[in-house]
């Protein structure tokens, strides 16, 4: 076996500012529900984030295991990656993002390449898309 059953080929693996928080928010503002969470002393050290049942980002706190990586945020610079997620209603996940404190990047819109679309910034700094196929006779070209 090369990974564990149903595990992603890839999965991001984030430096958040504090993992605690980050469960909150992304359970708040996207939906996500926690997997596996390992607390060290009441401090969770690393944690599983799934959608839709399936993992979809891992990620653990600044100075976890003397690591000395930094969220963008912390760092004072704009994320270089946008996550894409699709949901079921790009709307929806962006109100609830927005009302969980995230910060509009894009609002929802119809996009060229044929997904209604939008884009949030979490607390830690990183940019978060969601998108949703649309009719393709909806779609406007550029």
């Amino acid at each position: 076996m090369s990974r564990p059953p149903k595990t992603p080929w890839l999965t991001p693996y984030l430096t958040v500012a504090s993992g605690r928080a980050a469960l909150d928010f992304y359970h708040r503002a996207f939906g996500f529900t926690a997997g596996h969470v390992l607390d060290e002393n009441g401090v969770p050290t690393h944690a599983e984030m799934h959608y839709q049942g399936e993992l979809v980002v891992m990620f653990a706190p600044e100075g976890a295991w003397g690591s000395t990586a930094r969220t963008p945020r912390s760092l004072g610079v704009e994320a270089s990656q946008t996550f894409y997620v699709y949901c079921g209603d790009v709307d929806a996940m962006y109100a609830q993002a927005i009302a969980a404190g995230a910060i509009s990047l894009m609002p929802p819109a119809d996009q060229f390449w044929g997904d209604r679309y939008c884009m949030v910034q979490d607390p830690d700094g990183y940019r978060w898309g969601f998108g949703k196929p649309v009719d393709p006779d909806k779609i406007q070209t550029p």
